[in-house]
């Protein structure tokens, strides 16, 4: 918990972090307090590693240990006080942090009592349930707040959490929503709530069983419920599993996957589906069938983007309910192959308990292995090849379409995945989330014929300045350049090295894509990029899925 607080407080305020072996000195005159910590791993993309830290007492040099409540509170004290706000104002942010500590704990010690029965049903659904400490710059990246422990138990992919959904009858007056491609959404839910018992003439809306608790206390939801417009018919039907992101649900033998309402505070944010961003799923879907899916599966046939293709809700008026579900694609079901989380594939696992480690350090770690075994090579070059393999199958496709058609995403690791092939390279890879969609004002006439009227009523166009330094964000820092990180911290290979191999290929990207020219430009020639700051939205209680976009 410390390491991710630290590893995202010297990015933040730009700490120079001295080679392994030496400490990271931080002085807080706000507190008087100034902490050592040691450096194991110092990452030139900044997936440093810290051993504890200790508070050097001023006058005699003594050093006491510093537990993650002093650090925590230091640091964001220094943060606020710093900036000229009072101190309270950091509380929230130091619970959180203390909170996340507290549920990575959890994590650890129920892994390390598991054996080896204790499996996911599906290596997709394993992968979303390899994250037991979290996005690693972030001070508080298993804060979940409002939860009790026994529903903590259902809901949590650390914990290995399922749960049946709890479904809503609802009389198709106020039932909301749309589908991409013009099927009614009560058709496509319908499936899903087989075993459902619904009264006549009403339609099955699904809810997250904490959204739906929470709901029946919103004015609105509560007279539709005393119209009789509305039933609470209560949880029905099989187990859904909840994936890396808590509220998108899954199935093994559905398909589709549901990303459901869920009030809820999740690190920054409460995970409440936004009408207008679902909207921008099912336009995005639209956008996407009118060109680039099929210039997509010409030109990059291993590469594929889930779509949230549908989605409902229940209301007369346009503000949100709390019961906005999204449809997502499901190509995981039925036995067919798995795509992983690449979040999933970098986190780090315990070991048994017993003070041994485990056999490997994360799911890359053994996959990297494979591929040196099999190809008769060392893990440098294993390494090496995977991420050349992983630059084809993601980042290739992903730069073009938005070269080509000035369509950009979100793709950080919880948003991307990838298939490993027999030899344990990449050979498939795929990107999923409805938030992170943009267009490129430049290309926003070609668009426009695409699909007319794709931009009306959303927030689909921008700035190609600002569009490109969200991807140098998504893509460039926390894809890549984390990917390369974790190749450092979990010792496979050398950064630098690897760091040429992201070079060389988007060099030859430059010569081939003049679409991208700005972009790579950025990404290959700036000094300086910038970076979404977590620490400093989780010290100042920022809700990032609310307000204007930039």
């Amino acid at each position: 918990a410390m390491e991710t607080l630290l590893r995202a407080y010297v990015r933040e305020t730009g700490t120079r972090v001295p080679p392994a072996g030496e400490e990271v000195v931080l002085d807080l005159p706000t507190s008087g307090i100034r902490l050592a910590v040691p450096v194991r791993h110092r990452s030139a993309t900044g997936w440093h590693r810290f051993a504890e830290p200790w508070v050097v007492v001023p006058g005699d040099g003594r050093r006491l240990p510093a537990d993650t409540a002093l650090v925590a509170a230091a640091v964001i004290r220094e943060t606020t006080l710093g900036r000229g706000a009072p101190p309270h104002l950091g509380g929230d942010a130091v619970a959180r942090v203390l909170n996340s500590a507290r549920r990575t704990a959890v994590h650890i010690e129920r892994r390390r009592a598991e054996g080896p029965e204790d499996r996911a049903p599906t290596p997709f659904l394993e992968a979303e349930q390899a994250l037991l400490l979290g996005h690693p710059f972030h001070p508080a990246p298993k804060s979940r707040e409002e939860s009790s422990e026994g529903e903590l138990e259902a809901y949590s992919p650390e914990l290995r959490g399922s749960f049946r959904l709890h479904w809503f009858a609802a009389h198709p007056d106020i039932v909301a929503g749309e589908s991409a491609d013009g099927r009614p959404v009560a058709g496509l839910l319908r499936p899903l709530a087989a075993g459902v018992r619904l009264p006549d003439g009403m339609l099955p809306v699904p809810a997250h069983p904490w959204q739906a608790r929470e709901v029946l206390l919103r004015t609105e939801v509560a007279e539709l419920v005393d119209a009789g417009l509305l039933r609470p018919l209560g949880p029905c039907g099989p187990d859904w599993w909840p994936t890396s992101s808590v509220r998108t649900v899954y199935r093994p033998d559905a398909e589709v996957m549901l990303k459901l309402s869920l009030g809820m505070r999740i690190t920054n944010s409460r995970r409440n589906n936004l009408r207008s961003e679902m909207r921008l799923g099912v336009r995005a879907a639209r956008l996407l069938a009118a060109g680039p899916a099929a210039w997509l599966r010409a030109e990059h046939p291993e590469f594929s983007i889930l779509r949230d293709h549908a989605w409902v809700s229940v209301g007369t008026g346009e503000p949100e309910t709390g019961l906005e579900t999204a449809l997502r694609d499901n190509p995981f079901h039925g036995g067919a192959r798995n795509g992983l989380c690449v979040a999933g594939l970098l986190a780090e696992r315990t070991g048994p308990g017993d003070g041994t480690p485990p056999r490997y350090r994360a799911w890359l770690a053994k996959a990297v292995e494979h591929t040196a075994r099999t190809h008769a090579i060392g893990p440098a070059e294993a390494s090496e090849r995977w991420l050349a393999r992983y630059l084809e199958v993601l980042a290739v496709p992903l730069i073009r379409l938005q070269a080509r058609y000035g369509i950009a995403l979100e793709p950080h690791h919880q948003n991307t995945l990838v298939a490993l092939g027999e030899d344990g390279l990449p050979c498939a890879g795929w990107y999923r989330d409805s938030q992170g969609y943009y267009v490129a004002a430049s290309y926003a006439e070609r668009v426009e014929r695409l699909l007319p009227g794709a931009a009306d009523g959303l927030e689909l166009v921008f700035d190609d300045a600002f569009v490109d330094e969200r991807v140098a964000y998504y893509l460039g820092i926390n894809n890549l350049l984390g990917l390369v990180g974790a190749f450092g911290a979990l010792g496979l290979a050398e950064e630098e090295a690897l760091l040429g191999v992201v070079r060389e290929r988007l060099e030859r990207l430059r010569t081939t894509e003049p679409g991208a020219r700005n972009l790579l430009a950025l990404l290959l020639d700036a000094p300086v990029l910038r970076c979404k700051g977590n620490y400093l939205t989780c010290v100042d209680g920022l809700d990032e899925l609310i307000g204007d976009v930039h």
